[in-house]
């Protein structure tokens, strides 16, 4: 083909973003969002979370041998210099007092489970409950005094 031809044409790349931009114009940004949400969980359905990790993981480590550490610090300091303002330093000691709250109550669970762990094989004699004893669970008939 001569360059007469190809007059007028344009590249895949720039179809696609002029149709793109096309339909952000006629049915919005939430289109795009509604869409993307779909297609999130469709994957996430098929490939489940591990590929997300996975995929996020490579990319954060692309992104880390490009730019360095020190663009993780540096976007974590405006990221956290945003929320500040947004929603003012009483925030963080809000979210801090939650956190430590519910790392209480999750010291406590596992503790209380811990005793009754503890407890379980003192109290049923040895034997753990919700277990038969062998002649029961093998099938045999029960002699005198087994059929409690």
């Amino acid at each position: 083909m001569s360059d007469k031809d190809n007059k007028g044409s344009m590249t895949v790349a720039e179809a696609g973003r002029k149709g793109g931009e096309t339909v952000r114009n006629e049915r919005g940004r939430e289109f795009y969002e509604t869409i993307g949400r779909k297609g999130g969980a469709t994957v996430k359905a098929e490939r489940g979370r591990s590929f997300y990790e996975e995929i996020g993981r490579k990319g954060g480590e692309t992104v880390k041998a490009e730019r360095g550490a020190k663009f993780y610090e540096e976007i974590g300091k405006k990221g956290g210099d945003r929320v500040k303002a947004t929603r003012g330093p009483n925030f963080y000691e809000e979210i801090g007092r939650k956190g430590g709250q519910k790392v209480k109550k999750l010291i406590e669970e596992g503790k209380r489970a811990a005793r009754a762990a503890m407890a379980a094989p003192q109290e049923g004699g040895g034997a753990q409950e919700g277990n038969a004893p062998p002649a029961a669970s093998s099938g045999e008939t029960a002699g005198p005094g087994q059929n409690e």
